[in-house]
């Protein structure tokens, strides 16, 4: 699983433009959230038309409920603290991370980069995208 934002025009009322400015793209977005099966050829759940700033966990969260409370997802590093999902492990504050912790995220990024192959192809082909 994994979340992305695109950007949207800018809303012309000022309440519209608080609620879709996001500071990590200094732009106007929505985000969307994606979920697909290990294999990278199936969309499980798609969210479109989320305000840009919402985090991804909070997207997740709202989504939850759909699945069975058994399943196990992986993540990247904005899912870290779920227990339902396998994310790597954040570099500690001033310290750094230990060889094994490092090659446990690289199996990691290895097992989930079809996703993101899958989010550039959406976003290629806006094929998820939904207008105001």
């Amino acid at each position: 699983m994994d979340s992305y934002e695109q950007p949207i025009e800018r809303p012309s009322e000022y309440q519209e433009q608080k609620k879709y400015y996001s500071g990590k793209k200094k732009n106007h977005t929505r985000k969307g959230q994606i979920i697909v099966l290990p294999s990278g050829k199936d969309i499980v759940d798609i969210v479109t038309d989320k305000p840009g700033p919402q985090s991804d966990i909070s997207l997740f969260h709202e989504r939850k409920e759909k699945f069975d409370e058994e399943q196990k997802f992986s993540g990247d590093k904005a899912y870290q603290g779920e227990e339902a999902i396998k994310s790597p492990k954040k570099k500690p504050k001033n310290k750094e991370l230990t060889f094994s912790e490092k090659e446990r995220n690289k199996q990691l990024a290895s097992e989930r980069i079809f996703v993101e192959h899958l989010i550039r192809l959406i976003k290629v082909f806006r094929v998820a995208l939904v207008l105001i």
